[in-house]
């Protein structure tokens, strides 16, 4: 597991590789996609990080969740500050106060 910096950039390179990622899809417990990050320009940190956190984690849980805050670094605020701004930080706020564990599947091409 990696220690986290204060820099979302820094934090980035230390993460593996998300060659051959299509996308990830997050799934509630009965089986419903909620949502998915696709691998194109502006998701891809995202989708790093949550490839990650599957790795770390094997889930969405509240422990993962925290960890991931930390990972996005500066975004965090940011999110914190606007929320709607990062959608994908936004829905680790919610998990680590307590709304329930999602499941992560990875698409590969």
């Amino acid at each position: 597991m990696i220690t986290p910096t204060s820099s979302f950039k820094d934090n980035l390179a230390l993460l593996p590789s998300i060659e051959g990622v299509v996308r990830l899809d997050l799934i509630e417990d009965g089986g419903t996609v909620v949502a998915s990050i696709e691998n194109q320009t502006g998701k891809q940190g995202s989708l790093a990080v949550y490839q990650y956190l599957l790795a770390e984690f094997g889930a969405l849980d509240a422990n993962a969740a925290i960890h991931g805050l930390e990972v996005f670094a500066e975004h965090t605020e940011d999110a914190r500050n606007r929320p709607g701004a990062h959608p994908n930080i936004d829905r680790l706020l919610e998990i680590a106060c307590g709304s329930p564990t999602l499941r992560i599947e990875i698409i590969k091409g």
